[in-house]
């Protein structure tokens, strides 16, 4: 039996907001995610993973948690087989000296439900509709339950199905040449699978923010509650109601006042800060999504 060469290292989904929204770090010469292999002088995988992201874009990461492990035979291409052990990271501020931040819909423009629904329902959908016609009936019913379609809810966290879903319709770039369409849905590619890692990110922290208060690492220090909504509706790529969303938060007690003011070029609105100490309070604390806003 041949010997397949492998190869390991950690790879970072950093995740920042940049004017706003949700974005991921690549590297400032290629489409790609921070990446590197675990060296003896590094005391752990976030050790590794921390030091390859601040050599390579000057960034240091602050919230930090394990993703996933990626390893399936051939990712990289050229008969190699590299397993990566996928980290999180969210980060306050654009501290990184170089690299390159993406909009996370520029990478998943269907993922973004706050607007306008054209590209789903002009676009996606045929194409999906198309394809599952070639298929059996569990097919389509895949298409419909991830996508929200046919009188289906639409579940935020599953955006990682719907890549995956859209790689088997041979609807993305990185789908295999032999089943690749003319007709792929808009959306920017990365190197290698590295778009479907950025996917994995964007469902865990999409699932993460229904029960635990991580939306407050991409905050400043100080925000009023129309940016926290903002930020929220941002990751969820949904719009959520108003009352329903500052009701939850006072209920949970996750932030006070400052007793400052920002202007946002009407009436001053009040500063709030996260309290941290809500986590030594009680296990259970989170920012619950409220139900989307009906159109």
């Amino acid at each position: 039996m041949t010997s397949e060469p492998i190869t390991a290292e950690v790879l970072a989904v950093i995740v920042a907001l940049v004017d706003g929204e949700p974005c991921v770090l690549t590297l400032p010469d290629a489409p790609r995610l921070p990446a590197g292999p675990v060296l003896p002088g590094h005391r752990s995988l976030q050790t590794a993973v921390r030091a390859w992201v601040e050599e390579q874009t000057g960034l240091r990461i602050g919230y930090l948690e394990q993703l996933y492990t990626f390893a399936d035979r051939d990712r990289e291409g050229g008969g190699r087989r590299t397993i990566s052990v996928s980290y999180l990271g969210l980060v306050r501020g654009l501290r990184a000296r170089s690299g390159q931040w993406r909009r996370w819909y520029g990478l998943f423009p269907w993922e973004d439900r706050r607007t306008d629904d054209a590209l789903l329902h002009e676009v996606v959908a045929p194409a999906l509709r198309d394809w599952a016609k070639t298929g059996d009936r569990a097919r389509k019913q895949r298409c419909a339950i991830t996508f929200g379609l046919d009188g289906r809810p639409w579940h935020p966290d599953l955006a990682l199905q719907r890549y995956e879903v859209l790689y088997e319709a041979g609807l993305v770039a990185e789908s295999p040449a032999q089943w690749r369409r003319d007709d792929l849905v808009p959306g920017e590619r990365l190197d290698g699978d590295h778009r479907r890692i950025v996917a994995t990110g964007v469902a865990r922290l999409r699932a993460t923010i229904q029960y635990r208060p991580v939306v407050f690492e991409l905050m400043p220090s100080q925000f009023t509650l129309g940016q926290l909504q903002a930020c929220v509706e941002a990751l969820a790529g949904r719009v959520v109601h108003t009352q329903n969303f500052r009701r939850l938060v006072e209920q949970q007690q996750l932030v006070e006042e400052t007793g400052g003011r920002a202007g946002t070029g009407g009436r001053p609105a009040r500063l709030y800060r996260f309290r941290r100490e809500v986590l030594q309070e009680r296990q259970a604390a989170g920012t619950k999504l409220p139900a989307p806003r009906s159109r």
